[in-house]
């Protein structure tokens, strides 16, 4: 195994503020450590990484901790849901017909 270096990316987005950050790695490192030495929690204190979901350019994984990055990977690191997307679309039916009466 090389001991070359290559680059991935770390992301983190709410509403109003996102950031990505690159960071070199050495194969065999694993998302969550990509994750743990991007240091993004330092820019989002309130990220609790053990109870967060993990993806690669929009593909949930569902072992962070086990998943071995390539060379341009972008981890994505995914916030709750804040209601069910089928709610969601429930919500705007009813006020949509709400509005033609």
């Amino acid at each position: 195994m090389s001991d070359e270096k290559f680059q991935v990316e770390v992301a983190y987005a709410l509403p109003d503020k996102q950031k990505i950050i690159a960071i070199d790695v050495v194969p065999g490192t694993t998302m969550i450590q990509a994750v743990e030495a991007s240091c993004i929690v330092d820019e989002f204190p309130e990220l609790d990484l053990s109870a967060a979901k993990f993806g690669i350019f929009g593909k949930a994984v569902r072992s962070p901790d086990s998943e071995v990055l390539k060379a341009g990977d972008r981890v994505e690191i995914y916030r709750p849901l804040i209601i069910d997307p089928k709610q969601a679309r429930a919500n705007r039916a009813a006020k949509a017909k709400k509005a033609e009466e």
